[in-house]
């Protein structure tokens, strides 16, 4: 197969068609343009909802009295549960000075005595700061002795739990839909393409032409409207975080900042999404009936 041959036509075929293929290569664009948009703004969202999420912390209030060897024993059991990173005792006297920090009011001063029990605070493994395996961690430490009850931001652990999922959701149904428009795009090109040059397609069957030989400028003509559309797509996205950086403040740029290799994984998808498209075309009109 002559390598001069299937490029030349494939460009040959790209200029012919020049309004399809720039509508192809555009609708992959503005395709990778919003998901590459969306990733960037669901990856540094998910940043932000890990540091919110690193801040859940679960608290354990303890039975009174508690001396220093029930404390000791409570902590070990506590360390023991499934899921607990590390404890910290909060006693009655850290407990006011807290509450005299927090409120700007000494307890002491309200009234004749301290009423607030001493506590552990419990940070729990990333991996378990879900609604519903929280919910196993705190029962299982409610089942503890000494331990009279367990509080932490349950109605927060599950707003971002319900967030995330219909982000996620939001997100998948929009890259199916965007992805199956573009590849569709490409492949009614390639197929206008082949149509056009459907008595030359036949003439090469004729002197004994290989398929492939016959197919590959298609799909080159596919891979060029792809890599086109997946580097103004990358160029875009690049442009925006400049042009949003330079307006916000500087500790907030942290957050729009990518890998070089977002921009190429962005190339790349435009190169499939072009090479599929053809390939899709091709298959089907490219056949012993398609030149008829």
């Amino acid at each position: 197969m002559s390598l001069a041959y299937t490029v030349r036509e494939a460009f040959s075929s790209f200029t012919r068609t020049k309004l399809a293929s720039a509508g192809s290569a555009l609708t992959i664009c503005v395709a990778l343009l919003l998901l590459g948009t969306y990733y960037i703004i669901s990856l540094n969202a998910a940043h932000v909802i890990s540091m919110i999420r690193e801040r859940v912390e679960v608290e354990a209030f303890c039975e009174e009295p508690l001396n220093h060897t029930k404390m000791l024993n409570l902590q070990q059991q506590l360390l023991a549960v499934e899921g607990v990173e590390r404890v910290q005792f909060v006693s009655k006297d850290d407990a006011a000075k807290i509450f005299k920090r927090e409120f700007g009011e000494d307890i002491g001063n309200v009234l004749d005595f301290n009423p607030l029990p001493p506590s552990f605070k419990i940070d729990v493994r990333d991996e378990y700061k879900s609604a519903d395996r929280l919910d196993t961690v705190v029962a299982h430490i409610k089942s503890l002795r000494d331990v009279d009850d367990v509080v932490y931001r349950r109605d927060l652990v599950e707003f971002l739990d319900r967030r995330m999922g219909i982000a996620h959701a939001a997100g998948l149904g929009l890259g199916l839909l965007l992805g199956v428009s573009a590849i569709f795009l490409v492949s009614n090109t390639i197929r206008l393409a082949i149509y056009a040059k459907r008595k030359i397609i036949r003439t090469m069957k004729l002197v004994g032409a290989t398929r492939w030989f016959i197919r590959m400028p298609f799909l080159l003509e596919g891979l060029m409207q792809g890599v086109i559309g997946g580097a103004l797509a990358a160029g875009l996205i690049y442009w925006l975080i400049e042009f949003v950086s330079r307006r916000v403040l500087a500790d907030l740029t942290e957050f729009m900042r990518v890998d070089n290799l977002f921009y190429a994984v962005i190339v790349g998808c435009g190169a499939f999404l072009g090479l599929f498209g053809s390939f899709i075309s091709i298959r089907r009109f490219i056949g012993e009936t398609v030149v008829n």
